[in-house]
């Protein structure tokens, strides 16, 4: 079985376009977002579309922020064709998950995703990045044949629950965020003298300030382990400010 039929997309983001360039060559795609110019979507190669029509399609891919989702779960159910797919892509997957089968339909199959790229990471290529899959509401064939088709593209597709994705990625993502955040804010730039430390570390600056502040703020306040994450760091660095007696710290 091949993962077939047209995607819709609600959202036309960084990562709704991404998405779009990589599917195009397989799918019909069909775009809804009302601060998508038509010319950029037709730019792609997909067609922009109502609310309704991006959400019968056969698969249907939310990419919109965190704290948007919920509010987009409610629009778009009543639309839903029996037996599509809707893959939501947020970087936090408990709350998602939970929304996703409390407001969804049960005629309609759930997948809970993570790309974990961006159209910085991925521009050119999706080989060797990884997607996290939370199989919500799925059938084993169905599942097998996204899983296939994904990583046909490249992809390295991580399986896991949305609690262990959170706790992960609380770390892995939010926390990294938290320190280039912090180093922008300091306003950390680069040095004549300098050392491939503080070159990795305006790498971390740069990579975060591509990203939206929304995508930041939701990242923290939708994870329920980032908070722990966040404030065991800050711990840490104040201990180390100790030992070496600033009393400032």
């Amino acid at each position: 079985m091949v993962m077939s039929g047209t995607v819709g997309i609600v959202g036309f983001g960084r990562f709704g376009k991404l998405a779009a360039k990589y599917l195009i060559s397989d799918h019909p795609v069909k775009i809804h977002d009302p601060r998508a110019a038509s010319q950029e979507v037709a730019a792609v190669g997909a067609e922009s579309v109502s609310l309704e029509d991006a959400s019968r399609c056969r698969i249907v891919i939310l990419a919109v922020p965190i704290s948007c989702l919920r509010q987009v779960l409610e629009q778009v159910r009543d639309y839903l064709a029996p037996d599509s797919l809707v893959v939501d892509v947020c970087s936090v997957k408990e709350h998602p998950v939970r929304w996703m089968k409390e407001l969804l339909p049960a005629r309609v199959a759930i997948l809970a995703t993570h790309p974990m790229f961006g159209p910085d990471s991925a521009a050119d290529s999706l080989q060797g990045r990884k997607i996290v899959l939370c199989p919500v509401r799925i059938g084993p064939t169905y599942y097998g044949a996204v899983r296939s088709y994904l990583m046909a593209k490249g992809l390295v597709v991580i399986e896991t629950s949305p609690s262990e994705h959170d706790r992960q990625i609380a770390v892995s993502l939010a926390l990294t965020h938290f320190i280039g955040r912090s180093l922008a804010g300091m306003g950390a730039k680069p040095q004549d003298i300098d050392t491939e430390g503080y070159k990795r570390l305006l790498h971390i600056l740069d990579v975060v300030e591509n990203d939206t502040w929304q995508l930041f703020e939701d990242m923290h306040r939708y994870n329920p382990y980032a908070m722990e994450a966040r404030h065991a760091f800050i711990k840490a660095m104040q201990t180390v400010g100790r030992r070496i007696g600033d009393g400032g710290v």
